[in-house]
């Protein structure tokens, strides 16, 4: 069904429609967050690092070519194509002007190497000029914007202090849709005080919301962050990599299966990674995922029909 696989994954995805594997362009678009810089909060939520996800960005000036090409050299020993994914990546990628953006994305998706924009923002950074703006951009070529959800319960999003009730992003997957654009969500399993039942409810209702994929993080504990101390202090404990194997195995199984899977895991960076040192071994982590996908005859979607009616009630949350 997925080439060999037991889920619907973004490489299948991209050769079906693409005809081809095309490799993402981490680039920064010189921006900041409303929950760093004080209009919500400072310092972001509890695991963000300095560089707000960017940590593999290329550096230059915002969208222009030199950073293109930059951001081409750094993946040049894994790929030699043509054709590149722009993934606005660091912080919040709708947090300027309309009028900036438009200057800023416009001559990256009209390059001919350039088959896909993607955006990674948060979901109550999208106002209507901006939300136009992605509409007349997604006539031109497809247009991703990733939203860090990160978990549907919004008691534990005040713990991680994203600043932004689960309704919001709700509403910002009908809205982008009705744009045309193709939504990502992020979610991240290992937050503080959620067990495995929480993972899988957030699981449920982003499908519920009708996401075109999503992305799984397992949570890591980078230095000069909230939840550095919070480990030090004994606050938090990180997963084993038995339990994250566990959560990604009972979410790809309840994940409908038309959801493309962008990630079941990822690396960060090493240089400021304190723990789990385990989640540094990727590939092994993967292939573990796979095996026990296959050990367990999980293939994506496998759940997801018995549980639609009883988390229909997920979508319905209180503003």
């Amino acid at each position: 069904m997925w080439s060999g696989r037991r889920y619907h994954s973004l490489d299948h995805y991209l050769k079906q429609h693409f005809g081809e594997k095309i490799y993402k362009l981490s680039l920064d678009g010189g921006m900041s967050c409303p929950n760093r810089d004080g209009t919500l909060s400072y310092g972001g939520c509890i695991f963000c690092s300095q560089s707000g996800s960017g940590d593999f960005s290329a550096s230059g000036i915002p969208g222009t070519n030199e950073q293109i090409e930059r951001a081409k050299a750094m993946i040049s020993t894994k790929f030699h194509g043509n054709s590149f994914i722009a993934y606005f990546q660091s912080y919040t990628n709708t947090y300027a002007s309309a009028e900036k953006l438009k200057k800023l994305f416009y001559p990256v998706i009209m390059r001919d190497d350039i088959a896909v924009l993607d955006i990674a923002t948060r979901p109550d950074c999208l106002e209507d000029d901006k939300l136009e703006l992605i509409s007349r951009l997604a006539k031109i070529k497809p247009v991703w914007v990733e939203l860090g959800l990160q978990t549907a319960d919004d008691k534990t999003a005040e713990i991680i202090n994203r600043r932004y009730k689960t309704q919001i992003y709700k509403d910002a997957v009908e809205r982008l849709h009705d744009s045309g654009a193709q939504v990502i969500t992020h979610m991240i399993i290992g937050l503080p005080g959620e067990k495995y039942e929480d993972y899988i409810k957030t699981a449920q209702f982003i499908a519920m919301c009708k996401s075109d994929g999503i992305k799984l993080h397992l949570m890591h504990i980078l230095k000069n962050t909230k939840l550095a101390e919070m480990f030090y202090s004994g606050e938090y404990i990180p997963l084993t990599e038995e339990e994250y194997i566990n959560a990604v195995c009972g979410i790809v199984s309840v994940l409908p299966e038309n959801i493309v899977i962008h990630r079941l895991t990822g690396d960060g960076d090493k240089s400021i990674l304190i723990e789990p040192k385990w989640s540094g071994y990727k590939r092994h982590i993967l292939n573990e995922i796979n095996h026990e996908l296959k050990n367990r005859a999980i293939i994506q979607g496998c759940k997801a029909s018995s549980f639609l009616q009883a988390t229909d009630s997920l979508t319905r949350v209180e503003h």
